[in-house]
């Protein structure tokens, strides 16, 4: 079974080099296909979803952005007021949240490519990760919230893929492929052993299912 960092990089592989233009378009306001507007409207939930859990007023607020990919998220954490490091494995999304972000709020986000786990990147009061550790273990999982919530004053607001037969359809026809040939995998989580491998510290906050976009958002308390 693959560990954290070979997950990882098979994931900077797949969004900096196969996936970015798709993932770029995505993520605009340009038309794309009908299934793609699903997962569209469904991250434009989820992201309001995670939102809620955090403060309106993020003045004077430290916000991490584990996973920025094009920087939805990042903008509309700095409109609040917060100071946010956005962190994307892949330079060329960062990149393109850069130049996507209002020139008004320049002043409240410092952008960086590498891994989100980094303790370079300092201490928070919150961190959001919204579909950056889908495509990893339990175990992964819970000790990639332990190092977070370690440098976290408050709670990591995240989601996973959760365990439905849709998704574990798609996981097993993933599987059936070269692994040469594979994109990244997300892996579906039952709730329940997913809560035990981080010591019973998880909170639901909520499931989107819109199309082909499905996700569940859950809280970390450290």
């Amino acid at each position: 079974m693959n560990d954290y960092s070979t997950t990882r990089d098979r994931v900077e592989h797949y969004f900096d080099r196969t996936a970015t233009h798709t993932w770029e378009r995505l993520t605009s306001s340009a038309p794309v296909s009908r299934i793609r507007q699903t997962v569209r409207e469904g991250r434009d939930t989820m992201r309001a979803r995670m939102l809620w859990r955090l403060p309106k007023d993020l003045t004077g607020l430290r916000v991490l952005d584990a996973g920025c990919g094009a920087g939805q998220m990042t903008a509309e954490l700095a409109a609040r007021g917060a100071q946010v490091t956005a962190v994307d494995i892949s330079p060329q999304l960062v990149e393109i949240a850069r130049k996507r972000l209002p020139p008004e709020h320049l002043d409240r986000v410092t952008f960086a490519s590498g891994d989100m786990l980094s303790d370079d990147l300092g201490k928070f009061d919150y961190v959001v990760a919204m579909d950056s550790l889908i495509y990893y273990t339990d175990a992964d999982i819970a000790k990639a919230l332990d190092k977070l919530g370690a440098r976290t004053r408050h709670s990591v607001v995240f989601t996973v893929a959760p365990r439905t037969p849709f998704l574990m359809a798609f996981w097993w026809m993933g599987k059936l492929f070269p692994r040469s040939d594979r994109s990244p995998v997300m892996i579906p989580h039952p709730f329940k052993p997913l809560n035990e491998a981080t010591g019973g510290r998880l909170v639901k906050v909520g499931r989107v299912s819109r199309g082909f976009y499905i996700s569940e958002c859950l809280e970390f308390r450290p």
